[in-house]
C-alpha cells in the first residue's frame, strides 16, 4: 500500500475533545472527509501528554497503530471534533 504524502497539506486543523472541549493537538489535514486517523508525522503542535489520552478529562481518544506502515492515531469514534 501507498505511505502518505511526505509533502504536507497546508490546511491545519484544531482537534479537540468532544467531552470537556478542550484543545488535543493541531493537525495538517489532508481531504474533505472526517477524522479516522491521524499521522504522527503531519501533528504540528501536540497539546497532549500521554498520547491518545485527554489531558484534562483522561478519556481515551485514540489508540496507537501502524497505518500502511506509518506510525498513526486511530481514533475512536466520535470522542474528538475538528474545527
Amino acid at each position: 500500500m501507498a505511505k502518505p504524502n511526505k509533502k504536507l497539506p497546508t490546511r491545519t486543523v484544531d482537534i479537540f475533545c468532544r467531552r470537556c472541549k478542550g484543545q488535543l493537538f493541531k493537525y495538517h489535514k489532508g481531504g474533505k472527509g472526517s477524522l479516522v486517523k491521524c499521522f504522527k508525522e503531519r501533528i504540528a503542535v501536540d497539546y497532549t501528554t500521554e498520547l491518545g489520552v485527554c489531558p484534562h478529562c483522561q478519556q481515551v481518544f485514540g489508540r496507537d497503530t501502524l497505518v500502511r506502515g506509518t506510525p498513526a492515531l486511530k481514533m475512536i469514534g466520535t470522542k474528538v471534533t475538528m474545527k
